[in-house]
């Protein structure tokens, strides 16, 4: 079996290559500075991808596009010094993390991400709004939140996929468990 496959797409060479020397020991790295070259080094047997949002010639968002709309079976961690808003709501990635990032929180994430992979689309789904919830939970104000239309539909779904969730979740080992949502805080 081969290592798991990470991209890592940053425009910053210097970080670029901090975050590959981090992996390299456990992964299969490759790294794209551009959003062309990124879209471009996306293939089926990609693991993981982590994405800067700010690239020289586009967006990280339009990889991200590129990535769901080709249906890649991969998982897509946002690492990025632009502060959340609420239009990450709407946006396919599973994991957002804000610059700066330590080995030990790269390194979490990625298992994170990989152990979600193991499991099904509606897991996936509701682990990626889990973590869009905590990451707004931790960043906007409650106030901001409860008079904001797409953060109570978040929300909403991530309560109609709770019974699904206790179903599936009795199923999963206590590690699996904590593997898939160590992310998330309580909300």
């Amino acid at each position: 079996m081969s290592d798991p496959s990470i991209l890592v797409v940053e425009d910053e060479p210097d970080i670029a290559a901090l975050y590959a020397g981090f992996l390299e020991e456990r992964y299969t790295v490759d790294v794209a500075e551009t959003a062309t070259d990124a879209i471009d080094r996306v293939d089926p047997d990609l693991d993981v991808v982590l994405l800067d949002r700010r690239l020289p010639d586009g967006s990280g968002d339009d990889v991200l596009e590129h990535i769901r709309e080709a249906e890649y079976d991969c998982r897509v961690a946002m690492v990025t010094a632009v502060e959340p808003d609420f239009d990450i709501i709407d946006m396919g990635f599973d994991l957002y993390l804000t610059k700066p990032v330590s080995r030990s929180k790269l390194l979490a994430a990625i298992d994170t991400l990989l152990t979600r992979s193991e499991y099904d689309d509606l897991v996936q789904e509701a682990a990626a709004l889990a973590s869009k919830r905590a990451v707004l939970s931790s960043q906007k104000p409650a106030a901001q939140r409860e008079g904001n239309e797409a953060y109570a539909e978040l929300v909403e779904r991530l309560e109609d996929l709770g019974a699904d969730i206790d179903d599936l979740g009795e199923s999963l080992s206590t590690d699996d468990y904590r593997a898939m949502f160590r992310d998330l805080g309580e909300a």
